[in-house]
């Protein structure tokens, strides 16, 4: 209403006529009723603010005014809603006006309310009027939106950069493995098939002219392989007999000579009857 008051030029003898025109409904039951009381004269020989007093006891007892100052001493800017904030303590502050007898204690009201993150700077900046208090939070916590917006930003595009990075560095390790498989594959097929003219040997399962003439690793003879050696079991006793002896063939223990021995009965080796080994 005061607003109202200034804009338009209101005298402030007219100010209460003005107000109680602007009523409507109970409340200007409630002035009609108070003019008849006391007079025309009596009721709009008064100002402004005792006209506001006397609605203020009317229609906001004391109990009403309590809760509403508990709701301005606890209230606080949520996040970075100063709008709402500021809209809402002058609303308040209307009502509470016995809070604050100077407008100093209203300027340190609204301050205490900020956010940490102007706060002190809006202390530092000492502002004079509320109006200068509201202006200075203002700028303020604009410009740390500004600054929230540009750190999201950038961190959303870290984040993008990153994500395709790894993207990239999947797909390209993906397809490596997926060309190492093409090389093993193709590699594995060259080997398996031929595509020449020659015939493939049994022996050897190797395609080539002509008679196969393998090496045996065993008795390195040419001409056949190792699964095919004949003379393995030979060999090898053979080479057990040369080291240890076991295989040679019993000779007479009086003369010596292989291929028989003597009567065991016998004592002298004249008189030993030969005995002949088999052959």
């Amino acid at each position: 209403m005061e607003s109202v008051f200034h804009i338009s030029n209101c005298a402030a003898e007219n100010q209460v006529k003005f107000a109680t025109c602007t009523l409507h409904s109970v409340a200007l039951t409630w002035w009609n009723t108070h003019v008849q009381t006391v007079g025309h004269e009596a009721a709009y020989d008064m100002y402004w603010k005792m006209l506001m007093k006397m609605m203020t006891d009317k229609y906001c007892p004391r109990n009403e005014i309590r809760k509403v100052e508990i709701e301005l001493w606890e209230l606080k800017v949520k996040g970075t809603n100063l709008a709402s904030y500021t809209q809402r303590f002058q609303e308040l502050a209307l009502l509470c006006g016995r809070m604050f007898s100077e407008e100093v204690d209203k300027i340190e009201k609204y301050v205490g309310g900020l956010p940490d993150m102007i706060h002190g700077s809006v202390v530092a900046s000492k502002p004079k009027t509320m109006q200068e208090a509201i202006e200075i939070a203002t700028e303020l916590m604009d410009k740390k939106i500004c600054t929230f917006a540009e750190f999201e930003t950038a961190s959303k595009k870290k984040f993008e950069n990153t994500s395709r990075n790894t993207q990239s560095q999947q797909r390209q390790q993906s397809n490596k493995r997926q060309n190492t498989g093409r090389v093993y594959t193709a590699s594995s097929d060259e080997k398996k098939q031929y595509g020449g003219s020659k015939p493939l040997c049994a022996k050897c399962n190797y395609h080539h002219d002509g008679p196969c003439a393998p090496k045996c690793h065993k008795c390195n003879k040419i001409g056949h392989l190792a699964r095919d050696c004949r003379v393995t079991t030979n060999t090898n006793n053979a080479n057990n007999q040369r080291g240890t002896g076991s295989g040679q063939k019993s000779g007479c223990h009086e003369c010596g000579i292989q291929g028989h021995f003597s009567d065991i009965g016998s004592p002298r080796a004249d008189d030993h009857e030969h005995l002949m080994l088999p052959e």
